[in-house]
């Protein structure tokens, strides 16, 4: 089998998306890590691994890419009520998203089998970690229609790299072959 994660295309993509995770016994905790990641595009990585500090005093917080080593300012402004909301009963120190076990942030593979118990409620097969990063990505590029910024902010080198990587090559290629018909 083979298998592809994609983006959440719609706005009813997404809610029925967070429509399941509002049903978890972590509810709070794992809309708002779905939350974060579509409007930021970090890997899920540099998502789980955020402490409280890391995102409370500043709207553009600069963080460190687990991946690449690269800086990078996030951009927050819009998410200001949330993150307030979400943080007002914890300290400095605590993790953004705790695990359930010990005193340690959630791991990607936890966040993968939260995922997927939504997947399976929405008889999907193509949703993973990289979900809300490819969400982000897609709806920065269909609103913006800017590749050349989404290839910074996501570091990849060339446009065909990123339009694959969010679906959008996909998409273009069956919108431009909708109507297309020769010999009728």
């Amino acid at each position: 089998m083979s298998y592809n994660v994609q983006p959440l295309r719609s706005n009813d993509e997404i809610n029925d998306f967070l429509f399941f995770l509002r049903r978890h016994r972590y509810a709070k905790r794992d809309v708002f890590l779905f939350l974060f990641g579509i409007n930021t595009g970090l890997r899920m990585s540099d998502i789980v691994c955020r402490k409280v500090s890391d995102i409370k005093y500043s709207s553009t917080p600069q963080i460190i890419e687990k991946k690449t080593g690269k800086k990078r300012t996030l951009y927050l402004e819009s998410m200001q009520s949330q993150i307030e909301d979400y943080i007002k009963d914890m300290d400095d120190n605590d993790w953004l998203f705790p695990s359930r076990k010990g005193s340690d942030h959630l791991q990607p593979k936890a966040v993968y089998k939260i995922f997927q118990k939504v997947a399976a409620g929405l008889d999907r097969n193509d949703i993973g970690t990289h979900t809300l990063r490819k969400t982000f990505g897609y709806h920065y590029y269909k609103r913006t229609k800017d590749i050349v910024f989404l290839m910074e902010i996501f570091g990849h080198s060339n446009q065909q790299i990123t339009k694959r990587y969010i679906g959008i090559t996909q998409d273009e290629i069956s919108d431009s072959l909708k109507n297309f018909r020769l010999g009728f």
